[in-house]
């Protein structure tokens, strides 16, 4: 038997880029109830409830980043037993991309630990983005500070997506990170919207920032002149070695708040359940799935971080009754 999944009646939200920050703090004051179905009817207006994109990640280059980034281990700066490795050949991504189409990604993300590639690090890049595109998989990439050329030559190997992260608000940005500054990241976001690839831009929950720095991270989001259409929500991977190691952790409830929030001011976009997963029950999960989040990176590693393996979540998802989303179409069309 089929089941029809239920949609709002209501007329579809519009798209907001106004949102002050007292606003979005009420949204993530709100009684958790409350919030959670402000969340569904926003989630439901855009998107099937039960589908769910996913995505896998590839480190094409690992390590040696001259950032101090104090959440990140490929930070030449830290502490730590340090993973470098150069740019992976062409023939190692292309095998993984394809085992990854295999096992049901539709979106194949590349990162390299560069904090601007030159010019001359694009070529074999723009390759990759190319071949992985031949393969029939959505292409994504994150390398760091791009100019606007560099944005153009990407956009022209047939990259679909950029990710460049906030992390935080631009008032605790200094206290993480002092090697970038936040208007660097803005002007990349622009240069890559300018050149015609699709935003992916997030943040990362867990750091020390309080309940007005998640408000303002998410407000920044919302309101960019077009809405990312990924949203990567990172719960924190306190990784030995890194300036943040001993951070408390943030509680299941607080981070659905920030999913639920980040749904109902950016109802279009895809939010996704990044970094942290492999410390998340499957009840977390559950909970994040309710507040709005529809998409995941499936496969053992993020980058240099662990992750649930695939087996697992496709367990979850057999047991919360969803299924990927494995075409664009199955993504609502706004009425």
């Amino acid at each position: 038997m089929t089941v029809k999944h239920m949609t709002s009646s209501s007329p579809t939200q519009a798209l907001r880029h106004d949102w002050t920050r007292d606003e979005v703090e009420a949204l993530l004051a709100l009684p958790f109830p409350e919030l959670i179905f402000r969340a569904q009817l926003a989630h439901r207006q855009y998107f099937d409830p039960t589908k769910v994109q996913i995505s896998t990640l590839l480190s094409i280059k690992t390590g040696g980043c001259p950032e101090d980034c104090a959440y990140c281990p490929q930070s030449a700066h830290h502490d730590r037993d340090k993973e470098i490795e150069k740019l992976l050949p062409l023939e190692k991504v292309i095998a993984d991309a394809k085992r990854a189409k295999e096992a049901g990604a539709g979106r194949f993300c590349m990162g390299a630990a560069w904090r601007a590639p030159k010019d001359r690090d694009l070529d074999p890049v723009c390759r990759m983005v190319e071949e992985v595109k031949a393969l029939g998989l959505e292409t994504c990439l994150t390398v760091g500070m791009l100019t606007p050329d560099q944005s153009k030559r990407l956009k022209d190997a047939g990259l679909d997506y950029y990710n460049h992260n906030l992390d935080t608000s631009e008032d605790f940005y200094g206290k993480i990170i002092s090697t970038r500054t936040y208007q660097d990241r803005l002007d990349t976001l622009a240069n890559v919207r300018d050149a015609g690839i699709n935003v992916c831009c997030g943040g990362i929950i867990g750091m020390g920032e309080d309940v007005s720095d998640r408000a303002s991270l998410l407000m920044t989001l919302a309101n960019l002149p077009t809405h990312p259409e990924s949203v990567p929500i990172n719960l924190l991977v306190r990784v030995e070695g890194t300036p943040l190691a001993d951070e408390e952790a943030v509680d299941p409830v607080t981070f659905a708040r920030v999913i639920a929030t980040a749904r109902i001011i950016m109802p279009a976009s895809h939010v996704r359940l990044a970094a942290g997963r492999e410390n998340m029950s499957e009840s977390d999960h559950a909970l994040c799935f309710l507040a709005g989040a529809n998409s995941i990176f499936w496969g053992e590693r993020l980058l240099t971080t662990p992750n649930p393996k695939e087996n697992s979540d496709r367990q979850l998802l057999n047991l919360l009754g969803m299924t990927p989303m494995m075409e664009k179409s199955e993504a609502l069309a706004a009425s």
